[in-house]
């Protein structure tokens, strides 16, 4: 795992300035992903456990709209490069530096995780170990949204990322991998791409039994 992180890693570093500039307002032109992350955030508000992580947060966009939604929302990522930009563009926020499969946070502590986008570098083999350790920082009740590239095909197909490789997948099988992780999927959105590569974008939300 760490050798393709590394990768990831030292890619997203060389890319922090041109993804902010392309990213930050990315949900502004996306209704149906700023519809799911509004649902998220109204249903951790009704879990009582505002406390929520911005997995591989990316230049913190997202995070700081967790956060207007009601959230105490702060984001990790990999990339320090993406952590330094997202301190600066959002100072009253937290964000650290992390590994995805060993967060810095408690067991049991969060009442909700988004993960947007930022599992689809990971090879197929290596996912599990990703979603339990999501699995281990939520709470009993808390949810996960996880938004990534969807493919109508029956496996993970791999494909070049404008910034390292990364993978598409079928929505019934990254569902398959929560339910073995312990979560639940209770809703799931797959519409149209936004952009020119074809694949499916897809969102899957579920919650920690």
């Amino acid at each position: 795992m760490a050798e393709h992180q590394d990768e990831t890693r030292t890619a997203y570093d060389g890319a922090v300035e041109l993804y902010a500039s392309m990213f930050a307002d990315r949900l502004d032109t996306q209704p149906f992903g700023r519809a799911m992350v509004g649902t998220f955030a109204e249903l951790v508000r009704a879990t009582g456990n505002l406390r929520t992580a911005d997995v591989g947060c990316g230049p913190g966009h997202v995070t700081a709209m967790l956060h207007d939604l009601g959230l105490d929302a702060f984001g990790l990522d990999l990339s320090p490069g993406m952590v330094d930009h997202a301190r600066r563009a959002h100072p009253a926020l937290r964000f650290d530096e992390a590994r995805m499969e060993a967060l810095p946070v408690e067991d049991g502590a969060l009442g909700g995780v988004l993960a947007r986008y930022s599992m689809i570098h990971t090879p197929p083999g290596e996912l599990p170990a990703l979603l339990a350790e999501q699995v281990r920082v939520l709470a009993p009740g808390g949810l996960l949204l996880v938004s990534f590239f969807g493919t109508e095909g029956p496996e993970p197909v791999r494909f070049d990322h404008k910034v390292t490789p990364a993978y598409s997948w079928p929505a019934h099988r990254l569902a398959e991998l929560l339910a073995g992780a312990g979560l639940v999927t209770f809703a799931r959105l797959l519409h149209d791409p936004a952009s020119e590569r074809g694949f499916l974008d897809a969102h899957l939300m579920a919650r920690r039994q």
